[in-house]
């Protein structure tokens, strides 16, 4: 499982902008559209908002990878 380390000044992150940030999609509308299309889990669910405020502990799963959210 990889990690995702937020900044300091960063509480949290938004699902589509992590999907980008770590390059799992190539753009954000593309995020949109596979967040849209129930294909992410965050936390074992699946999750279909988003802009889902992302924080330490939480465990996003797409296509396969996994990522672990940290402070």
């Amino acid at each position: 499982m990889n990690t995702f380390q937020l900044k300091e000044d960063q509480p949290f992150i938004e699902l589509n902008k992590l999907l980008k940030a770590v390059y799992w999609v190539g753009t954000g509308g593309e995020a949109n559209m596979r967040i849209e299309n129930e294909e992410v889990l965050v936390n074992d669910a699946v999750e279909t908002r988003k802009r889902k405020k992302l924080t330490p502990g939480d465990v996003v799963v797409f296509d396969g990878k996994t990522v672990s959210i940290t402070l």
